[in-house]
Formats: structure tokens, C-alpha cells, sequence
């Protein structure tokens, strides 16, 4: 696939054409900030993106796309493509040496119209991203624009921008940075980035198989991720085994904190290390990088009227797909609370909602990274003996398998405290609960629950129709698969917000409480307990 480019030209502002403030000015042209853009213009609010590069940066990057994320794509009418290009899976295999320590399913029951997995690489993903935006009016992508200050007060922001044109100043009512890690309107704003840097480095390598080769049992026809502890070709490290789409297979081997980092650059060097890993089979090295990473996170997602998604605020290790995904989640969890806001169905409250559940959920990231890199990467004796123990124990019993850990692979955060949600009035015995993220379901006409949600506010009725003024209903039957996912009976009604979030539920219909639910989602004072 041909990577498209959005090269450089001039704003309106810069060739000083009066023009209005700019609702919203996203910093980045990643996944995540062309992910917000596609989010905000659905729900028609103008967006200006700008990015110091004018083009897609090569490699597989982040290749592993989650189910949520993919129901956000679904969402934003790319979820298909993507879907269908990428490498579907659900099925992991851990090894100790060459013998296996156990095998997990990501998604056992069907049912669902996105997959648990998708492998595409990064480039390949924002390339169909670049391609939405670019087709959309709505929104304005900025090739070679390098935002160098930012000042803010109660009524706005101003961007200072370099350009090959020049320097100009860029007003908006809000800014998104999705500018990455180093992210430079993060520092702009102070705001610390605190955390563990890993002293490990590894290596990836994107390789290319000839046609039928099929070494150590790879099956490109029934794809998996392997996970190697200590195997014999690359022994007392660990090796990351991912299939591509196009061909490719993604190897992640682990090198060590002392590795020699000129010298593992070297093709010959990564050739010998993949030829080892492939048994002998012939291989064609398409592109290799090694990196170090980091678990940390900023100190605050919103400052005033500056926002924070993506790795400007959160970086997590790649074991596990969190990175990206969560990312993606950032901006799937932001764009209906900053639409609201600029058309004053919600209260800046909302906004202040994003960063206390987007914490929440790097918070339990970091964590769940942390945990797996310490056990990929024990840092004394007594670590290495319990891993050990851990991975011989797996291979014989089922108490044993859940301390493994690989990188445990990306779910939602459940966000039990949220402001937003209404608490049950009542016991439920099962479905997710308000702040949990709603469940897919096939729906009688072929369609399917999640994609009909169409990014609003809906309540979903089981058993018989009901009517609340300004909100869409969809109605269920009070049995079957949608029912049991939701913990539903005849006459119950589950509220989901926007971002396919539960924000409450109730076993029986009362338009009032519902009305009350809808408004505290909003944000609105009376709604939270708060004086007007």
C-alpha cells in the first residue's frame, strides 16, 4: 500500500485572513490524534490537526490492535478495512525453552463482529486514517507544522506555529496534545512525566518467509502470538512471535541491558539471530529497530483548556498492546465530552471527568506492564528462581498458569468510581456494571449492538419498548445472548453512554431516574450532588 502524505500549505491565519477561533486544535498526527479528529468531525465539530511531519513513519510499530480499539475504528467506519487487512487472532501460546507452558483464548465465546485481535501494522493503519481525514471537510490536517509555545487564559489558546512559510499564531477554544512521548506542548505546559525507564533493550525484526516455509510449526493459516521464555535459540532472553499482515512476521527478541546496541544494529548480526530463531528456513530481513522503554505518566491529563491523550500522557511497554490501544481508548473517551462541552450539553466537569478516568486506566496499564516486564526481565536471583518455578509449575497445573505473565494483553479499564456513573439501586447477578464497558451481541436483523450505539447516548430496553424525550431507544428482547450479556430480564433498561461505557441500569423502567442518569453522564451539577 501506498503511504499518502499530507504535505504542507498555508492556513487562512498565516496568509492573514481574518479567520475565527478554531473550536478545537489537535497537536499529532498519530493513531491518536487523526483517531479524536475523525471522532469530533462525526459529531460535526471542526478540527484543525497539526504535525511537524508531512508524512507516515515506516515499520510495524504498534501491530496489535485490541477489540475495543477496533470497535472504535468499527465506529468510525474503518473497523472493516482494517479488519480484513490485518491478521486475525485470539488464540496465545507460552513456551518454557521448547516445551509449552500453557496456551489462553482471547475471546472463547462468539458473537462479536470485531475480532479479539488485529495485527496491521502501524503505518498501514494510519494510512486508512490519514485517508478518512483527508476525505473529511470537516477537518483541516496540517502537514509541517511545528508548534514551538502556548499560551492560554479563561477564553482560549494561542499556538505559536513554525511553518517553511514562517511563524504564525493559531487561536482555539481547546487543544488536544496526541503529540507523543516526548510531546512537545507537554513540556510547554511543565507538566511532569514520572515513572520507570527500563534498562532492557530489544530488538524487532520484520521479516518475510518464503512462500511455504513453515519452521517451528508457524501456520500463517491458523495465526497465534508465541511467547518464548529462555529458548534454545536465543537462550536465557525472551523472544515475542507476531504474524502480519502482507506476509510479514514480527520477532521481538529481548537483548539484555548490557547489549552492545552498534553492534545488534548491524543486518548481519540480526540475520544470524533470526535465522536461529526460523530454524534455517530462508528469510528476507524487511525492516529492524531496537528500543528501550518506559512505564510513566504525566502528572495531569487537563491543564485549563490544554488537554493530554496518547503517549503525551501515558507509555507503557509494548508487551501487551497497551500503548496504541489505550491511546485510541484516550481519544474514543474524550471526542463526545469535548463535543458536548462546545455545544453546552455538558459541563466543563465532563472534561475533568476524561483525565480521572483516563488516569484510572494508565494507572492500571502501567501496572499490568510493569508487572509482566519484571517478570520478562527478573532483576536478581531470587526472581529468576520463583519465574522459573512459575513456568515449570504452568506446564502441569491450572493454578500456576495465571502467574505466568507475558504481557498481560489490552482490556478496557473498568472505571468502578467514575462521577459519571449512576450506581445500581439494585442486586445484578451478572453484565458489566456502570463504568464497564457495554458488550457486542448479534442483533435479529444482522446488524449488531455495539455498531448500532453509533457513538450517542441510546438506552437499550429488554422485553418491550419505552419512550424518553431526547434520547434514542433501542429495544432487545428480554432473552437471548444480548440479555444474558447485560445480566438483563424482561423490563430492564441499561443507559450507555457514548464511548460504549454503562453509565447505569435498572431492572425496571423509570423515566425520571433515567433522566437523572443521562444528566449526571453530562456532568451537570444537580445531576452529581453539587450545589448549581
Amino acid at each position: 500500500m501506498e503511504l499518502p502524505r499530507y504535505p504542507y500549505a498555508p492556513l487562512p491565519e498565516q496568509q492573514g485572513t481574518a479567520s475565527p477561533r478554531r473550536p478545537v486544535v489537535i497537536v499529532g498526527a498519530g493513531p491518536v490524534g487523526l483517531t479524536l479528529a475523525l471522532d469530533l468531525a462525526q459529531r460535526d465539530v471542526p478540527v484543525v490537526v497539526i504535525d511537524d511531519n508531512d508524512r507516515i513513519g515506516s515499520g510495524s510499530r504498534a501491530v496489535c490492535w485490541a477489540k475495543k480499539t477496533l470497535d472504535v475504528f468499527d465506529r468510525l467506519g474503518l473497523g472493516e478495512s482494517i479488519a480484513q487487512a490485518g491478521v486475525r487472532w485470539q488464540r496465545g501460546r507460552v513456551f518454557h525453552g521448547e516445551r509449552e507452558a500453557y496456551q489462553f483464548d482471547l475471546l472463547p465465546e462468539p458473537g462479536h463482529k470485531m475480532p479479539a485481535m488485529v495485527n496491521l501494522q502501524q503505518d498501514q493503519v494510519e494510512a486508512r486514517l490519514v485517508r478518512a481525514v483527508q476525505q473529511d471537510a470537516r477537518i483541516t490536517l496540517c502537514g509541517q507544522h511545528e508548534l514551538i509555545d502556548l499560551q492560554q487564559d479563561a477564553a482560549g489558546v494561542t499556538l505559536t506555529v513554525r511553518t517553511p512559510g514562517g511563524m504564525f499564531d493559531l487561536q482555539a477554544d481547546w487543544v488536544v496534545a496526541c503529540d507523543g512521548a516526548r510531546s512537545p506542548t507537554r513540556t510547554l505546559l511543565g507538566v511532569g512525566f514520572a515513572g520507570q525507564v527500563f534498562e532492557d533493550r530489544f530488538l524487532i525484526a520484520d521479516v518475510r518467509l518464503e512462500p511455504g516455509a513453515r519452521p517451528r510449526g508457524l501456520d500463517p493459516a491458523t495465526p497465534e502470538r508465541w511467547f518464548w521464555f529462555d529458548p534454545p535459540f536465543h537462550p536465557g532472553q525472551s523472544v515475542l512471535l507476531h504474524a502480519q499482515a502482507g506476509g510479514l512476521w514480527r520477532i521481538d527478541f529481548q537483548l539484555g541491558r548490557d547489549a552492545d546496541v552498534e553492534a545488534e544494529r548491524q543486518p548481519e548480526r540480526i540475520k544470524a539471530r533470526v535465522a536461529a530463531m526460523l530454524d534455517g528456513a530462508p528469510f528476507e530481513l524487511a525492516w529492524s529497530s531496537i528500543y528501550q522503554f518506559a512505564c510513566r505518566r504525566a502528572e495531569r491529563f487537563r491543564v485549563g483548556r490544554v488537554l493530554l491523550a496518547g503517549d503525551a500522557a501515558h507509555q507503557v511497554s509494548p508487551f501487551g498492546a497497551r500503548g496504541a490501544n489505550s491511546g485510541v481508548q484516550d481519544a474514543d473517551n474524550l471526542g463526545w465530552k469535548l463535543a458536548a462541552v462546545l455545544r453546552g450539553e455538558g459541563t466543563e466537569a465532563l472534561l475533568d471527568a476524561y483525565e480521572f478516568e483516563r488516569l484510572e486506566a494508565a494507572d492500571d496499564n502501567i501496572g499490568h506492564s510493569t508487572r509482566a516486564t519484571d517478570f520478562i526481565s527478573p532483576k536478581s536471583a531470587l526472581s529468576r528462581r520463583l519465574r522459573r518455578a512459575a513456568l515449570d509449575l504452568a506446564a502441569r497445573t491450572e493454578f500456576a498458569k495465571p502467574l505466568v505473565n507475558s504481557g498481560r494483553l489490552s482490556l478496557p479499564t473498568e472505571h468502578l468510581e467514575s462521577p459519571l456513573s449512576t450506581p445500581d439501586d439494585a442486586h445484578w447477578a451478572a453484565g458489566p456494571a456502570p463504568g464497564w464497558p457495554a458488550v457486542d451481541a448479534p442483533l435479529d436483523d444482522g446488524s449488531w449492538l455495539l455498531h448500532a450505539l453509533a457513538g450517542d447516548f441510546a438506552l437499550l430496553a429488554f422485553g418491550w419498548p419505552v419512550q424518553v424525550p431526547g434520547l434514542r431507544v433501542i429495544t432487545l428482547p428480554g432473552e437471548g445472548l444480548a440479555a444474558r450479556r447485560y445480566g438483563a430480564a424482561p423490563g430492564s433498561v441499561v443507559l450507555v453512554r457514548p464511548d460504549a461505557i454503562v453509565a447505569a441500569r435498572w431492572h425496571r423502567f423509570d423515566a425520571t431516574a433515567v433522566q437523572n442518569a443521562h444528566a449526571r453522564a453530562h456532568a451537570h451539577a444537580r445531576a452529581l450532588g453539587r450545589p448549581q
